[in-house]
C-alpha cells in the first residue's frame, strides 16, 4: 500500500550542509582558467554558486515545489521506492512512467509533469493526457538505498511490479534517458505490461556492434573521441565506485562540482553559459537532493551495477522489439545518439525525431519539445 509522502528535511540536516558549504577550503585555481571548463569545474563560477547557495538560496522553497505533485512511497519486493504519482486527465487509462539518470533526479521532469497530465492547462487536446509516474532510482533521492549496487534491468523489475500490483495499471509505456534509457529498455524487453517504450539516450549495445556505414563509423569514432575525454567518470564509478564515494560524502562542495561538471559538459550550451539553461535554483535543487539524503555514494554504485549485471551489450539474439520511439536532440555533446541503422539493430522503432536543440537532459532543457515528442510517439503506437 502506498504511503503519502512529502519533503520535509530536518533544519539541522540544512545547517550541516550549509557548514560545510561555508567552511569549505578554496584551493587555487590555474591562472589561466578564466572562465573555461577544460580543466574541470571552473572555479569562479563554483564559488559565486556556492556563495548563492549560501546567501540567496531558499531550501524551503524549493522543497515547497517538490511537493507540488503528489508523491508516495510503497514497499515493493521489500524495497521502499519513492515516486510522484499525478493522475491526470487521462484518469487512469494512459499510464507513462519517467525514470530519470545520473546526476540527475525526478526533479528532471519537473517542467514536463504537468504538461503531460494536464494538457489542456497548455492549450493542449485531453486526448493526449497521461497518468505521470516517476520514481527515484535505487540509492537517489528518496528511495531505498540498496545494501549492494542493485543493476537497471533489475530496477526494471522494481518499476514493473509498482505499475502493475501497486497502482494497477494492466498496462503502461516508459520513458527514460541516461541510465532511465537503460531500465527503459529492460521494461520494454521483459515485461508483458510496457507496451512501447520512448528514450532520448542509447546507452545499450548490440551483441554485433561492428558499425556498418560511414554514418556508423563517424558515430562510434565521436563516441570514442569522447570518451576518452569526458569517460574518466564513467571508469572511476564503474569500477571503484566506494573510493569516489568516500571523497564526495562529506564534502557539499565537493559533490557540487563533480554534477555541475556533467550539466556543464552534457547540456546544450550553444546559445550561452550553464545559466542560459537552468537557474541557479535549479542546479542546487537537484544538487541537494543528493545531500539531503546522503545519496551520492550509492548514486555513484548504480554504474559498478551496471557491470555486475552484465555490462552494456545484448546477449546474440537479445533486442528490444515494443514499439520504440527516439528523441535525438542535436545538441547532445558526448552521448549522442547513433545513426538509425545502428539504433535499429536493438529496437524496434516506430517513430524517431531529430530536434535541433536540447542536451542530455531534455526534459529539464526542452520541457516543451520533450512532452511533444512523448504526446506524438504515443499517439504513433495508438495509445
Amino acid at each position: 500500500m502506498a504511503t503519502p509522502f512529502s519533503v520535509n528535511v530536518p533544519q539541522a540536516k540544512l545547517d550541516a550542509i550549509a557548514a560545510r558549504v561555508r567552511a569549505f577550503p578554496w584551493f587555487p585555481a590555474p591562472a589561466d582558467e578564466g572562465e573555461a571548463w577544460a580543466r574541470g569545474v571552473n572555479t569562479a563560477y563554483l564559488k559565486d554558486l556556492c556563495a548563492y547557495w549560501l546567501d540567496g538560496f531558499n531550501w524551503r522553497a524549493q522543497e515547497a515545489d517538490l511537493n507540488r505533485y503528489p508523491q508516495f512511497t510503497a514497499t515493493i519486493d521489500g524495497k521502499s521506492v519513492h515516486f510522484v504519482h499525478v493522475v491526470g486527465e487521462a484518469q487512469g487509462k494512459r499510464p507513462l512512467i519517467l525514470t530519470h539518470g545520473w546526476p540527475g533526479s525526478h526533479y528532471e521532469f519537473w517542467a514536463a509533469i504537468e504538461k503531460l497530465a494536464f494538457p489542456s492547462k497548455f492549450g493542449g487536446d485531453t486526448k493526449d493526457a497521461f497518468d505521470v509516474v516517476a520514481p527515484s532510482l535505487p540509492g537517489y533521492g528518496f528511495s531505498f538505498k540498496p545494501q549492494t549496487p542493485l543493476g537497471q534491468r533489475a530496477t526494471a523489475k522494481l518499476w514493473n511490479a509498482m505499475m502493475t500490483e501497486e497502482l494497477g495499471y494492466p498496462r503502461y509505456i516508459a520513458q527514460g534517458g541516461d541510465w532511465g534509457s537503460l531500465v527503459t529498455s529492460y521494461l520494454g524487453m521483459d515485461h508483458d505490461a510496457c507496451i512501447g517504450i520512448h528514450v532520448n539516450m542509447i546507452g545499450l549495445r548490440g551483441a554485433d556492434a561492428t558499425p556498418q556505414t560511414d554514418d556508423e563509423k563517424a558515430w562510434l569514432a565521436h563516441m570514442q573521441m569522447a570518451l576518452q575525454l569526458e569517460g574518466a567518470y564513467l571508469q572511476e564509478q564503474s569500477t571503484k565506485p566506494q573510493t569516489l564515494a568516500m571523497a564526495l560524502m562529506d564534502s557539499p562542495v565537493g559533490t557540487a562540482a563533480w554534477i555541475l561538471e556533467k550539466f556543464h559538459g552534457w547540456s546544450d550550451l550553444r546559445a550561452g553559459g550553464l545559466e542560459s539553461v537552468y537557474s541557479k535554483d535549479q542546479l542546487l535543487t537537484n544538487i541537494m537532493l543528493y545531500l539531503v539524503n546522503d545519496a551520492i555514494a550509492t548514486s555513484v554504485w548504480y554504474y559498478r551495477a551496471r557491470v555486475e549485471e552484465g555490462g552494456f551489450f545484448l546477449a546474440p539474439g537479445e533486442r528490444v522489439n515494443k514499439p520504440t520511439g527516439v528523441a535525438n536532440f542535436a545538441g547532445e555533446p558526448v552521448f549522442k545518439i547513433p545513426p538509425r541503422s545502428w539504433a535499429e539493430r536493438i529496437y524496434n522503432i516506430v517513430h524517431w525525431s531529430d530536434m535541433a536543440e536540447g542536451g542530455h537532459f531534455a526534459a529539464m532543457e526542452k520541457p516543451e519539445v520533450f512532452t511533444a515528442d512523448v504526446r506524438s510517439f504515443a499517439r504513433t503506437i495508438g495509445y
